[in-house]
This record gives C-alpha cells, sequence and structure tokens, in this order.
C-alpha cells in the first residue's frame, strides 16, 4: 500500500454535545469533492481523547460507510494502551479501513523498546497497515529514527506521520530506512516534500481540501513555482490553525464560514476573542470569509 497526497484529519462536529452524525457525513462529502486522497477519523484534529470507546468506533464505521471506498481511510486508532489500540484498531479493520494511525502512547511515556514492542504487536496482531505518529509535543516521546527503522522492517507497519517540527526528520529517516514519511505539520509540507516526504496529513484542508491537493499535486508534478505559490497564498490559515490548541481554531474557521457549529467538549472551549478576531481576519484575507 502507497501513501501519497494529501489526507485531511478530519474534525468531529457536534451539536448539544453528541457527535453530530448528518453534519459528519456533509464533511466527508466536502473532502470527496475537494479531491482529497483520504480522510483520517478520529485523530487530534477530530477531538479523539473526548470520544468514548462506543463513539469512536460508530464515527469510524460512518466515515467508512459515507466514503464507499472513494478514497482512503486512515482511522485513528492508537492509544496509550497496547490491548485497546489493539481493540480500536481490529474493529476499523473488521468495518473496512483501509490503514491505521497509531499515535505514539501518551503519558505513560515508554522507552523505545516499550515503543518498538507496542507499534510491533499492533501492527502483527491486527494485520491492518499502520501508519505511525511521532508527536512529542503531545505525546512526551518522540519516536526515535533508529526506532522508525527498526519498525519499517515490519511489512504492516508502512509510513509515519511526522508532527515533530522538524523537516530534518525526513532526511534522517530516509537515510536509514525506506518508509513513506508524510508531513503532519501543513507549513512544512514543501520543506519535507522537497527532501522525500510523500503528502501531508493536513488540518487545513477540513477547510481548504481543493486548495491543499494543489499545493502537494503541484509540488508532485514538478511545478514548484505553483506550489510555492499556493503555500504562500494559504500560509497564513497554516499558522494561525494553530494560534491555539488545534482543534480549536479549524473548527472555529469552519463555523465562521457555516460549515459546522461552534462545539467543543470540555476541557477544549471556544478560541479568546482577540485570536477571534485574528482568524476572522486571515479567512477573509484568504478569500474563504
Amino acid at each position: 500500500m502507497q501513501l501519497q497526497g494529501v489526507y485531511t484529519a478530519l474534525v468531529t462536529p457536534f451539536s448539544n454535545g453528541e457527535i453530530d452524525y448528518a453534519k459528519l457525513r456533509e464533511l466527508v462529502e466536502r473532502q470527496i469533492a475537494g479531491g482529497v486522497d483520504g480522510i483520517v477519523p478520529v485523530g487530534t484534529t477530530g477531538e479523539s481523547p473526548t470520544l468514548n470507546c462506543v463513539e469512536h468506533q460508530k464515527l469510524i464505521d460512518e466515515v467508512i460507510k459515507t466514503t464507499d471506498k472513494r478514497c482512503t481511510i486512515i482511522a485513528g486508532t492508537g492509544a496509550n494502551s497496547t490491548s485497546e489500540a489493539i481493540e480500536l484498531t481490529k474493529h476499523a479493520k473488521a468495518a473496512g479501513a483501509d490503514a491505521s494511525l497509531q499515535v505514539t502512547p501518551y503519558y505513560n511515556k515508554p522507552t523505545q523498546e516499550g515503543l518498538y514492542r507496542h507499534f510491533s504487536t499492533v501492527a502483527d496482531e491486527t494485520g491492518l497497515p499502520i501508519v505511525l505518529y511521532n508527536v512529542p509535543g503531545r505525546s512526551g516521546v518522540p519516536i526515535a529514527v533508529d526506532t522508525v527503522a527498526r519498525l519499517s522492517k515490519n511489512q504492516n507497519i508502512i509510513a509515519v506521520k511526522e508532527a515533530a517540527g522538524s523537516a530534518e526528520r525526513v532526511s534522517q529517516i530516509l537515510d536509514v530506512c525506506d518508509i513513506t514519511v508524510l508531513s503532519g505539520d501543513d507549513a512544512l509540507t514543501l520543506p519535507m516534500m522537497s527532501v522525500g516526504a510523500k503528502g501531508v496529513v493536513s488540518v487545513a484542508s477540513n477547510i481548504i481540501p481543493a486548495e491543499m491537493k494543489a499545493v502537494v499535486d503541484a509540488f508532485a508534478a514538478g511545478n514548484t513555482q505553483k506550489a510555492l505559490e499556493l503555500h504562500l497564498k494559504y500560509y497564513c490559515i497554516f499558522r494561525d490553525q494553530f494560534i491555539e490548541t488545534n482543534p480549536i481554531p479549524i473548527k472555529t474557521a469552519l463555523a465562521m464560514a457555516g460549515i459546522i457549529k461552534e462545539e467543543f467538549r470540555l476541557p477544549l472551549c471556544e478560541i479568546s476573542d482577540v485570536n477571534r478576531t485574528k482568524l476572522a481576519a486571515t479567512l477573509k484575507r484568504c478569500g474563504i470569509l
């Protein structure tokens, strides 16, 4: 399985405290109409920490059913408990997911050997293609380059999402193995692709799916000038979607554009007034509002 292109880290829409499944289906259709290569439900941007297990599984089921094989589904099924990650991943596989996004176990801070055993066990016991998710800013522990190299020898571990804020990590990884690397940061998509990454797991594509697809496709086709022009045009969105904790700004942006309700689950809450003003100005600058 070869991953390349734009994979949207989909937000989870809420209404009156519950998942809004009708709106979720609309979001999926919007992504497909935008031409993205795949959708990643229930990742960080999907507020996975505040979904219970039943909701987590049902949301993945609904996304898979709605896409009906029109794009790739990389289900967010990671956990800081290996047994829980296996349970969630087995469910996603049975539901028809194409791959699984496995975040580095958080809070319990495993060693590199523990990480190796965790990811290997999930891959071996589920048989679903695994995308490693390196995000030490949230999980507290990086996946060392040597550990990525060890894991790449497992035929079920096919890619790594790099969200550590370092373009150099791509070179470091590809220097020791040939695993597929995807950017985990919209603003680093072009720098990472310039040294071998194959695309991006995107937050911005929630609101500009076709535009993110155009950025990645232009670069992949060798039209670096067009890719750069688009990158610079939308950079302000890439920047401001992290003006507060993700996914607060991107969900707020979607609400400003009339696409979803502006609703979160605690401990996430609405954006500050100052940052709301800044975000609205950015959206107007890019022609979204």
